[in-house]
């Protein structure tokens, strides 16, 4: 197969990494064990450099995946060329609601001819519901009484059940884009020999990090640097990781290696290895053809990652990753990397108490000076960062590889120990999704390891700066600097671990796509902001009134899906100069429905693909405190509000000023005689008369304190008794637009004039509406 190189411009860069790193390595193994000193200090200095040289490691590995990343090019080939192809879903207990939206994907997946797409079901859980829905939505179903082997029993009992050379798995999550067959087959129909086509695992909605940390418009997903960054880098070695979903499978590459293996709790990790031992070529894309639900709640999180450690160290145990046959040395390695990472939570777990070791409890892990960090260490550590910023596309950072690993740390070293020294977990455990459920007591018990290492850190700053002007020397600046920083991962972690509550019961995906919007006849165009499974909010280019008995009809459009339902207002706001209506979805068929979750999920996810620029420490603080405390504003209000400033008469009170209408109510000015009138009649067209009843009012003169002129002018908030007769008068609709606009350039031309002035007294009175 044709690979596409691309070939990196940073070999400079990563050749003065490699050399300053040896460099490193050289003078800490030589020179800064502390032989003379205590057991505890030998036995932590040798700890720690063991750490060390097991990071370096991972990192020559992945270096030098980088260095020259090949990607396959798609071949070219008829479609007439196109074979069968079986759709495996595997499921245990996750809710129908969320299958339901992943075999609907399923069933919208292009294909030459549809008939040679067979989907199935396969569901471990021997549920009713299950056989219900795969009947309702026309697929094959199939289950077990015995669950042997978990995931893997159950893909080998589909495997039997089903007979396509091509296997599409996909977890019940995983709702895969209408060009995914296309995109993926195309691989397999050639002369080389093919095992599997990897996709990335994309996600639609911000995974756990992104979202506790108030970070998803600032940070991508954490798992997108392993699908977009390592996993196609590893096509270089033929050593790429078999994710378990997303997948296009040979089956015959499986019928060689027995089927999916059933020995290890990461089944998919296995089975790749299995695959490419045998010679086959596989593949990984960095295309998204999939999107899928990233874990809602810490207990889910921790799960998964518990399962992902286990499993890559027992397969790497039990298949002798270092003596299996079929793997040349470069796959042998690349794996031995991939199961070395799980001890990062042992790893980070070291580099934080290593410098508390010095400065709280005087064990010397290190024995050095300042001179020698600054020639041996800087060097390599600056230019490890720089490397992995560059060579990472802006991914990933070496900050946030210590904020995501400090976060986990406690929670893997355990499992992650007993699993190394043959205390294995044989059960499958499967990660719960759909639907987030906050269990702070266990949230805050998962903290306690971070709060009492932030304590010890606190204290040891504290003593280095002591010991820094006490023997007025800079010696101990890089212990310092490292409490420093790794006080600053433990804070990003506790705020991590402090959760924050969720407030939608379904992810809103930034869609920009044709929109209109029929009101008793009346159809109005305007634009999406943004789509949910539960409502929809459309940007006007001028503001209507849509909220008397609060229902329209929507119909959404794009090239390939068209989708109508009912709705009803549920908020309206100004946004620079456009107006934003967000709306609620009330009555919805099925087959609109389904095209909803098209124009939902049938797209790459919007949330960021790289680090923003707005992404230093400062802003991560900045954010995780200031945001944090500020409460949710629930917004109700229902109609457009404009501000006209418009003189207009009245019968009871002459001229008068309307400051602000939105149809059901007005702010109007009066002369101070007229502050107690309580129905007022304002002529607003020639035929157009509002009829107000008075709801609240203000002392205008007394608002703007000065108690001692004479009360001249009165403003009051009154209610439209006639809502209903003019809120469908377009005439009126279009002159309140002109007024409305008439001012804004007003306000514009006076605030050009008044940059340094204070705010007017009379914005005051927007409060009151």
């Amino acid at each position: 197969m044709k690979l596409k190189k691309h070939k990196s411009n940073e070999k400079l860069l990563i050749c003065c990494t490699v050399i300053f790193t040896i460099i490193y390595l050289v003078w800490r193994i030589t020179c800064t064990l502390p032989l003379g000193g205590t057991i505890v200090s030998l036995v932590a200095a040798i700890i720690l450099l063991v750490v060390e040289i097991m990071g370096v490691f991972e990192a020559a590995v992945h270096f030098y995946n980088m260095s020259n990343i090949e990607q396959p090019e798609r071949p070219k080939v008829s479609e007439d060329l196109f074979p069968d192809v079986d759709v495996f879903i595997a499921t245990y207990n996750e809710p129908r609601e969320l299958l339901y939206k992943t075999i609907n994907g399923c069933i919208n997946m292009d294909y030459p001819d549809k008939k040679k797409v067979h989907i199935y079901l396969c569901d471990d859980g021997n549920r009713d519901e299950m056989k219900e829905l795969a009947d309702y939505m026309g697929i094959n179903y199939i289950t077990r009484i015995e669950r042997k082997g978990s995931k893997a029993g159950n893909l080998n009992n589909a495997m039997a059940h089903s007979k396509s050379p091509l296997i599409a798995t996909f977890d019940a999550d995983m709702i895969p884009m209408h060009d995914f067959l296309m995109a993926c087959v195309p691989y397999f129909l050639t002369e080389e020999k093919v095992g599997f086509i990897q996709t990335p695992q994309s996600f639609y909605n911000p995974d756990l990090f992104q979202y506790n940390l108030f970070s998803e418009n600032r940070i991508p997903n954490e798992q997108d640097y392993f699908y977009r960054d390592i996993q196609v880098a590893r096509n270089k070695t033929n050593s790429v990781i078999y994710g378990g979903t997303n997948t296009l499978i040979s089956r015959k590459a499986l019928n060689d290696v027995g089927g999916f293996y059933t020995d290890a709790i990461t089944e998919d990790f296995a089975t790749g290895i299995y695959i490419e031992s045998k010679g086959y070529h596989c593949y990984a894309i960095d295309e998204i053809h999939a999107s899928g639900l990233a874990p809602e709640d810490l207990k889910g999180l921790v799960k998964q990652r518990e399962r992902w450690a286990r499993g890559c160290i027992q397969t790497g145990k039990r298949l002798n990753i270092l003596g299996i046959k079929g793997l040349n040395l470069k796959q042998k390695l690349n794996y031995l990397s991939s199961i070395s990472y799980w001890f990062s939570g042992i790893k980070r777990f070291v580099y934080i108490l290593s410098p508390i070791l010095f400065s709280v409890f005087g064990v010397i892990v290190v024995k050095c000076n300042l001179p020698q960090v600054l020639i041996f260490w800087l060097p390599m550590y600056l230019l490890t960062n720089a490397s992995l910023k560059r060579l990472s596309k802006n991914i990933r950072t070496n900050k946030w590889t210590s904020i995501y690993d400090t976060i986990l740390f406690p929670s893997l070293i355990i499992p992650v120990i007993l699993e190394t020294i043959g205390i294995s977990q044989n059960k499958f455990a499967v990660t719960r999704k759909g639907g987030a459920v906050s269990d702070k007591s266990y949230q805050r018990k998962k903290a306690i390891p971070h709060i009492i290492l932030a304590v010890l850190s606190v204290i040891g700053i504290i003593n280095c700066f002591r010991l820094i002007f006490a023997k007025n020397t800079l010696a101990y600046a890089v212990v310092l600097f490292w409490l420093v920083a790794n006080l600053y991962n433990i804070l990003m972690s506790v705020f991590f671990m402090l959760g924050r509550t969720p407030h939608r019961k379904s992810e809103r995906a930034s869609v920009s796509i044709d929109c209109s919007i029929n009101k008793n006849g009346k159809e109005v165009k305007g634009v999406t902001k943004d789509i949910s499974e539960g409502g929809v909010s459309v940007v006007l280019d001028e503001p209507i009134d849509l909220y008397e008995d609060n229902s329209v009809g929507i119909q959404l459009l794009t090239d390939r899906y068209s989708c109508n339902f009912e709705a009803e207002v549920v908020h309206v706001d100004k946004v620079q100069d456009k107006w934003k209506y967000a709306f609620k979805t009330t009555g919805i068929e099925e087959n609109d429905f389904r095209q909803l979750l098209y124009i939902i999920y049938d797209r790459v996810p919007v949330l960021p693909k790289h680090i923003s620029k707005s992404n230093s420490i400062f802003d991560d603080i900045r954010l995780n405190v200031l945001t944090r405390g500020k409460k949710v504003n629930q917004f109700n209000r229902k109609h457009p509000r404009l501000e006209i400033r418009k003189k207009l008469q009245s019968e009871e009170c002459g001229e008068v000023e309307i400051i602000n209408f939105n149809y059901e109510y007005a702010l109007v000015k009066t002369d101070s005689e007229y502050n107690n009138i309580k129905h007022i009649n304002i002529s607003i067209l020639p035929e157009v008369t509002i009829k107000c009843s008075l709801d609240k009012k203000m002392d205008y003169e007394t608002n703007k304190k000065k108690k001692n002129k004479p009360v001249e002018q009165s403003i009051q908030l009154y209610r439209i008794d006639n809502y209903s007769e003019i809120s469908e008068i377009t005439e009126l609709q279009t002159t309140l637009n002109k007024w409305a606009n008439e001012y804004e350039a007003i306000k514009k031309i006076e605030n050009k004039k008044k940059k340094k002035a204070g705010p007017s007294d009379e914005l005051n009175e927007m409060a009151y509406l």
